[in-house]
């Protein structure tokens, strides 16, 4: 009989393409992981998600206008207002190391250290282009990265098969980047950049996905895992020219960081209110709420929205392909930082990469299916090559 199971084991791992992870699993390490899965959900499910600092639960973030009554202007957040006045005074012609550390300090804003006064791109960017080129480009940059996804899931081994829904999921994850209530957040702009040059990227044609990346680097440093993410990824390819461009752009990037933070220094006073500990160790809920209170996530319960995180992760992890692993890294990478780092108030550090994470629900019903099969092998068929 165990004789029997073993063989049948071996006919759906062989049925199976290649590009199906869990199928060629051994039975105990998918029935760990099942349960492991099983475990995570439950608790995923009980996890409140917060977007304030006293731990009550959030349905959706205070400064989402969630109701519009006709002839009321919706009050404008504190962060976001104080956005809009930095790109009114740089359309005003004023330089933004002029003022940027007064104007935090006015609102009782910590600006020590100097990570807690942003870089000024998106601000320049907004300036140049107005309300209307802010909606244009956001239109072409949801356009351009679901064409992007639309042609990777062509291309990588079995996306095909999923293409149709992976790049609905795409637009699904994205849209909230055509809500110009945020067009001053740069955390939204630089995970539209960052899923646009995810879907870019291919081993061996690289540049675009580089050039790209820097935009979002450039706007907001939390872009910096992905970056080094890809460079570690060509060094174990042995793609040295690859590895060498995104360490060449790291290296750019601390240069500019230094000089952004040098100009910041002389302005900063002992007397200046002190950023509060970013690492504080929020566990699940950090993971879970960035991504949920970040994306349109947030408009479900939270006992659906905070399991659909994990079962977004497990569907890049059952898709074989250097898309499927660099999801599966990229994303639970950013988990364990959320985890490990970020206050509650800081959720919105999740658009840096809830937008092309939905794209692993296309691969969930596989990775399930999978999964299953490969921790009960003797239960059913030979799986079919799909």
């Amino acid at each position: 009989m165990a004789g029997d199971g073993a063989r049948l084991d071996r006919l759906n791992a062989r049925a199976a393409p290649d590009w199906d992870r869990f199928a060629h699993w051994r039975p105990w390490p998918a029935r760990i992981l099942l349960a492991v899965v099983a475990v995570l959900l439950a608790l995923a499910a009980l996890t409140p998600l917060t977007a304030t600092m006293d731990g009550t639960p959030s349905t959706v973030p205070d400064f989402v206008a969630t109701t519009a009554v006709e002839d009321t202007e919706v009050e404008r957040d504190e962060d976001l207002a104080f956005y809009d006045r930095v790109i009114e005074l740089i359309a005003d012609g004023e330089g933004y190391y002029d003022f940027v550390v007064e104007e935090q300090r006015a609102r009782n804003y910590p600006v020590r250290p100097g990570l807690a006064v942003r870089l000024p791109t998106l601000a320049h960017i907004h300036a140049w282009l107005g309300e209307l080129g802010m909606i244009a480009l956001a239109i072409v940059l949801l356009g351009a990265t679901v064409w992007a996804w639309w042609k990777r899931l062509g291309e990588e081994a079995g996306g095909e098969k999923f293409r149709r829904i992976g790049a609905a999921l795409m637009l699904m994850g994205g849209s909230l980047g055509l809500n110009r209530y945020y067009f001053v957040l740069h955390e939204l702009w630089a995970g539209m950049l960052l899923a646009l040059a995810f879907g870019l990227h291919r081993p061996g044609r690289w540049g675009w996905a580089l050039f790209v990346a820097a935009l979002a680097l450039a706007i907001r440093e939390h872009a910096l895992p992905f970056v080094l993410l890809l460079g570690a990824m060509a060094a174990w390819r042995r793609d040295w020219k690859e590895a060498s461009a995104w360490a060449a752009l790291v290296a750019v990037f601390l240069v500019a960081m230094s000089w952004h933070l040098s100009l910041i220094a002389p302005q900063v006073l002992t007397t200046d209110r002190e950023s509060p500990d970013w690492l504080v160790l929020r566990g699940l809920s950090g993971w879970l709420g960035n991504i949920v209170l970040s994306s349109n996530l947030r408009f479900l319960p939270h006992e659906v929205a905070g399991p659909l995180v994990l079962l977004m992760a497990l569907g890049w992890a059952g898709w074989r392909s250097h898309a499927g692993t660099t999801g599966t890294l990229l994303y639970l990478g950013y988990g364990l930082a959320f985890m490990l780092a970020g206050r509650a108030n800081n959720f919105y550090w999740g658009a840096v990469v809830a937008p092309a994470m939905f794209i692993g629900l296309a691969f969930l019903p596989m990775a399930l299916t999978s999964l299953w099969r490969a921790a009960s092998p003797s239960s059913g068929l030979p799986t079919a090559a799909r």
